[in-house]
């Protein structure tokens, strides 16, 4: 796993936002496109791909994809 991996695999939860919109330090909650739904997705999309559980509060401490990327990382 990869950093950038993993905000391309983060980028394709989203449908009407760019893809030049996600780096490492983009503020995931504050995109336009953020739902309840997205986190779920977020969550979903983590446990396929690195067989890693993250938790709500997870999501909820974390400001930028590097911080949920760093998360993800330490579970591996």
């Amino acid at each position: 796993m990869n950093i950038t991996e993993f905000i391309e695999n983060f980028a394709s939860q989203f449908d009407d936002t760019e893809p030049d919109a996600f780096a490492s330090d983009t503020k995931f909650k504050q995109l336009d496109e953020w739902s309840s739904l997205t986190a779920l997705s977020i969550i979903a999309m983590i446990d396929d791909e690195y067989n890693v559980i993250i938790k709500g509060n997870d999501i909820l401490n974390s400001e930028t994809i590097e911080d949920l990327y760093k998360i993800v990382e330490k579970q591996q």
